[in-house]
């Protein structure tokens, strides 16, 4: 496979955005992951993301590989914690949580996780990780024990994501969390994709076809769904996420 950057930079020039499924390999998830892998495969889905911020048993690895061994498509690592790091992706997401304060995952784990992922030969996407108010308490928000961004106020959006560009970030993440009430708003998404010339993408929230297209129209390069999945099966839902995000 070629750089799967490479590959998402594609779907992007090729489709105008991308859809990217998030798989959580969590033991709540283990009777359906396969499904998930399987109806990606057949749904126009660009590339899944696997991680959570939460181990709750000791086969997250084997799900991992599970996925990738089912997955037509690239299988990126979404971190949330050095331990959760293995040999079944495609590439990682190197993200630093620009958006909160908190050293240990602006930094601390980064420091610890590289030589393991040099050693890997894992491919990097040095990603910037910011992290909104979507009206609930996220699993980041209470893990990382940082502050998301107000939503109403697009000119922190835009420092944030500028100092993002600026330390040479090749995507940035806007993420409303698991389980968000608000997705990021189309006005946040804008006034970033008006600021900066780094991809965008955009997760946490969405949670119809339609609501995604709004995030594509407003600058939004990559569309994450995860959670509403989830709740719904395999309802066809992930096929018309695909055909939104893509303006079909």
């Amino acid at each position: 496979m070629d750089s799967v950057f490479q590959h998402l930079l594609v779907v992007k020039a090729e489709k105008g955005a991308g859809y990217i499924v998030l798989i959580d390999p969590d033991k709540k998830n283990d009777e359906s992951l396969i499904n998930q892998v399987e109806t990606a495969n057949k749904s126009g889905v660009d590339a899944l993301f696997v991680g959570g911020s939460l181990m709750m048993d000791s086969h997250h690895h084997e799900r991992v590989a599970q996925i990738k061994k089912h997955s037509d498509i690239p299988v990126i690592f979404f971190p949330g914690g050095v331990n959760q790091i293995n040999n079944n992706y495609d590439a990682m997401l190197f993200m630093s949580l620009l958006s909160g304060r908190n050293p240990q995952y602006l930094i601390g784990e980064q420091v610890v996780a590289a030589p393991v992922v040099k050693d890997m030969g894992m491919e990097v996407i040095p990603t910037a990780y910011l992290l909104f108010d979507g009206g609930a308490h996220s699993t980041v928000e209470v893990i990382s024990g940082t502050r998301p961004l107000p939503m109403n106020r697009p000119d922190i959006a835009v420092a944030h994501a500028l100092a993002a560009e600026f330390m040479g970030n090749k995507l940035i993440y806007l993420e409303a969390g698991s389980g968000a009430t608000k997705a990021i708003s189309t006005d946040v998404i804008r006034s970033i994709s008006s600021e900066t010339n780094v991809p965008l993408i955009v997760g946490g929230g969405i949670k119809t076809p339609e609501a995604a297209h709004e995030r594509v129209e407003a600058g939004a390069s990559f569309i994450v769904t995860g959670t509403v999945l989830e709740e719904n099966g395999d309802s066809g839902l992930m096929k018309a996420f695909a055909e939104a995000v893509h303006g079909e």
